[in-house]
């Protein structure tokens, strides 16, 4: 038995009869989430660096944010990028990361060339995202762990087997895709914090679509890629850190897209600081906190979290995305968490400023929470008088789809994120016609409506 045929050949016999209804419903949350957060990030630095040193190639493929449409790998990888540029994208407990970033930008550049109706569209995220997710469930967490950033080294796999059934390969040519998106898979941990991390995202979105177009072309690779000796789960995780039998016991019971789900983000920072700010504004909401009043502000999240936004003073504004005390001094001085707390200078913001020195962040013990417990968290805050507030929760709000984010806050950011490039009536068109995906005919009805009117439009608008 060879995994990449494994997984190549229940990917590839996946069909949309097959989906519960509840794997579907999830799916056009995951895409209506996707575009919102991809127009939102078009305007990025990181998207938009990169779309300025890619060449500019034509082609049918649209460049989120724009009217312009290039070819399909330079579209994947730009929108991509501007897809995790926000850090605004869903999670996924399974992966250890983000699912959706890494598939859809290449579904959406793939569809763009091709007639793809809806449901063709959503059974290949589906197939794409339980292809990842499954391989994480035999690799994690000691592959992220160890400094690999799973949505990109596992997402390369997942966008490479959604483009393979998008584009009907059979099981044979989709392994070869995933042993060749093995040799194509990258992104370490310790370029969180910077544009590079996006780039992670897009450039595996980029090399998961190569991957397939590879294959159908009848590119060879060693579909042994991930056994072999020094293959991906040897090179990557290492003997005894990994088990293939977890990974294909579990395929579709249930699909991870219904259960753990999709994790809806309520803030465009790092996943890891959420469960925290969770806390810290219900505690701000209950008790007035007010800057002025407040001594001392102590968090713990689970050590692996605390690993990469344990960031006392950011210094730039995606430094503060990783800092959970920048993150919790923001939640006390506006009350909320916003994009704008995210951009230009706004992590020099004298308020915050003032208020980082008071807050201090720790990994939490098992006296705390469980071990296996690794995404709660325990505020504690100290009033200048001495009084204490304290406030604890076993995980994020929207982090499961147990405890979803309501639909409310679900289209409010949508809404939010559609607003920074399109007409806000343009929102609630998207928003429609996602609803009604598994009954559209041709998924370039759904990115026409992605292209921003005229500059005189919208100033009339």
């Amino acid at each position: 038995m060879q995994l990449a045929h494994e997984l190549a050949r229940r990917s590839a016999a996946l069909r949309f009869e097959d989906l519960p209804a509840d794997a579907v419903h999830w799916a056009k949350v995951g895409i209506l989430d996707t575009i919102g957060v991809t127009l939102a990030g078009s305007g990025e630095p990181a998207a938009r660096i990169v779309g300025r040193v890619v060449p500019p190639h034509g082609g049918s493929s649209l460049l989120f944010g724009s009217a312009d449409r290039i070819n399909a790998l330079d579209a994947a990888l730009i929108n991509g990028t501007a897809a995790h540029a926000l850090d605004f994208d869903d999670c996924n407990n399974t992966l250890g990361g983000h699912p959706s970033a890494p598939i859809l930008p290449a579904l959406f550049a793939l569809a763009d060339e091709r007639p793809v109706d809806g449901r063709a569209f959503i059974v290949a995220y589906v197939a794409g995202f339980e292809t990842e997710c499954k391989l994480a469930l035999g690799v994690n967490f000691h592959h992220y762990s160890k400094g690999w950033h799973a949505t990109a080294t596992l997402g390369v796999h997942g966008a490479a087997a959604a483009a393979c059934h998008l584009l009907r390969l059979d099981a044979r040519r989709t392994a070869t895709a995933l042993a060749i998106a093995s040799s194509l898979a990258s992104g370490i941990k310790a370029n969180f914090g910077t544009m590079t991390k996006p780039l992670h995202v897009g450039h595996c979105a980029r090399n998961g679509l190569f991957a397939a177009l590879l294959a159908a072309e009848g590119f060879s690779a060693n579909t042994d890629a991930f056994e072999h000796r020094q293959g991906f789960l040897e090179a990557f995780n290492g003997a005894g850190t990994y088990d293939v039998a977890r990974m294909l016991g579990h395929w579709g019971a249930p699909f991870d897209i219904v259960e753990p789900g999709i994790a809806i983000k309520q803030y465009p920072c790092c996943g890891s600081t959420h469960p925290a700010l969770d806390v810290m504004l219900d505690l701000v909401r209950r008790h007035d906190l007010q800057p002025g009043e407040v001594a001392r502000i102590e968090a713990w999240t689970h050590a692996q979290r605390l690993e990469h936004t344990d960031r006392p003073d950011p210094q730039s504004a995606l430094e503060a995305k990783f800092s959970v005390q920048y993150c919790l001094a923001r939640a006390l001085t506006d009350r909320a968490i916003r994009i704008e707390n995210f951009e230009g200078e706004a992590f020099r913001d004298p308020a915050v400023r003032a208020v980082l020195p008071r807050v201090h962040a720790a990994a939490y013990t098992t006296a705390q929470f469980p071990a296996d417990n690794h995404l709660g968290a325990e505020v504690k805050v100290t009033s200048v008088d001495g009084k204490v507030v304290l406030g604890t929760i076993d995980q994020a709000l929207g982090r499961t789809s147990a405890n979803p984010l309501p639909a409310e806050r679900l289209r409010e950011k949508f809404d939010n994120c559609v607003a920074r490039v399109l007409p806000r009536s343009h929102a609630t068109r998207l928003a429609d016609m996602i609803q009604r995906l598994d009954g559209l005919a041709d998924m370039r009805g759904l990115t026409a409506l992605l292209v921003p009117p005229p500059v005189s439009q919208r100033a009339s608008a």
